[in-house]
């Protein structure tokens, strides 16, 4: 299967996934199942492979930069 994201719309997944990976301790209270909490480990593996964005110092601000892009108007 193929999905394609913008840079954006990866950027901001990846940041959620890492995020709420630490806030419920390896995804845990969110998985239903093992198999629902690797998939979301696999694919934060994934983005992380491919966004350069994370290592960089100005990650904060990319971020949010995305955030604003993907917002609705008005939003």
């Amino acid at each position: 299967m193929v999905v394609r994201l913008s840079r954006d719309e990866a950027l901001v997944l990846f940041e959620w996934l890492y995020r709420t990976d630490e806030l419920t301790n390896d995804f845990a209270d969110l998985a239903e199942d093992q198999a629902e909490q690797r998939a979301l480990w696999n694919l934060t593996c994934l983005l992380e492979r491919e966004l350069v964005e994370p290592f960089s110092p100005q990650y904060g601000e990319r971020v949010q930069q995305a955030r604003a892009r993907l917002r609705d108007e008005g939003s």
